[in-house]
């Protein structure tokens, strides 16, 4: 099978063709239809988890998918070959990843059924991004009175916080500078849009005396939000797990590490499926194309970017 391959940290993927893997036990093997770009990609290329999980080189990369069951490995229950699903791959290693044509997950965490409603593309786009959104919002615990502050709105995660906090009942300050971005954030359901390059804590300040009541930090200087929050405000994180060395200290720190169990992959599919979110698609790439994917999600985004092995694609732009 074809997959896009990183054969030490800091190099350039590539594509190669590598042997279908065999679904173990507990397993079941997908054939991959489409797969999301995060971040946590361009951390595996980087080295940045090392001494947190075991790589195997080469490594697969890709962690979001969507697809289709190939084979079902023993001691699984309730899925076939032909059913629809999508999720993210969770193993205890780095190595099998979704950017390739075939990949096997444990059917415990990490995979559940995909409705017919929703196609391979944006199913794709749901995992990793929306558990880490669900956590965020948990933790946030928006409604009516509240005002939730959400940098990295025109990511992935921050699409998915700024319509559930949003259709909570909480008053949503989303970050967004060019045109394009803060129209997005808008249409999401956002009530105010502040520049993130210029001083948001000032810009937040200035139109919110008393401070938010919580601040939800996807992108930027997780140190620099802490003088948006009231007295007993909130700072929610999915990039930093300690506030160590902050100049501020925040009166409640609530780190995300995003868990992508069956039960809350269903409640992301039910969102999706119901209408009560959308995800925004910016483009879709073909598997040999996806090193120019990983390039264009550094350089930042308006949604999520989609690696797409059907071909079909979807149109470009939000």
């Amino acid at each position: 099978m074809r997959a896009i391959v990183l054969n030490e940290f800091h190099a350039t993927p590539t594509v190669e063709e590598i042997e279908v893997p065999e679904p173990g036990e507990g397993e079941v093997r997908v054939r991959v239809r489409a797969a999301a770009v995060n971040g946590f990609d361009l951390g595996e290329v980087h080295g940045f988890f090392t001494g947190y999980f075991e790589h195997r080189f080469p490594l697969v990369l890709g962690k979001d998918f969507a697809g289709t069951v190939d084979a079902v490995g023993p001691g699984v229950d309730g899925y076939a070959a032909g059913d629809r699903v999508f999720g993210v791959v969770t193993k205890d290693f780095l190595g099998d990843g979704s950017f390739a044509e075939y990949v096997t997950v444990p059917t415990s965490v990490g995979v559940a059924p995909l409705p017919d409603g929703v196609d391979f593309v944006h199913g794709a786009a749901l995992g990793l991004a929306g558990a880490a959104a669900i956590a965020c919002i948990d933790a946030a615990e928006p409604g009516p009175g509240r005002t939730v502050l959400v940098t990295g709105a025109t990511g992935g995660v921050g699409n998915q916080v700024v319509q559930l906090a949003s259709q909570a009942g909480a008053h949503v300050i989303a970050t967004g500078s060019s045109e394009p971005e803060q129209q997005l954030v808008r249409r999401l359901g956002a009530a105010e849009v502040v520049a993130y390059d210029q001083d948001v804590a000032a810009a937040v300040r200035t139109a919110h005396p008393e401070g938010v009541d919580v601040a939800i930090h996807l992108a930027g200087d997780a140190a620099a939000l802490v003088p948006t929050l009231r007295e007993g405000g909130t700072l929610v994180s999915t990039l930093v797990f300690s506030t160590e060395g902050f100049p501020e200290v925040p009166d409640v720190f609530v780190p995300i590490a995003a868990n992508p169990t069956p039960e809350l992959l269903g409640r992301l599919a039910a969102n999706q499926s119901g209408g009560l979110t959308s995800v925004t698609i910016q483009r879709a790439y073909s598997l040999t194309d996806t090193p120019t994917a990983l390039a264009d999600f550094a350089a930042g985004t308006l949604g999520k970017l989609v690696v797409d092995l059907d071909g079909d694609g979807v149109p470009d732009g939000p």
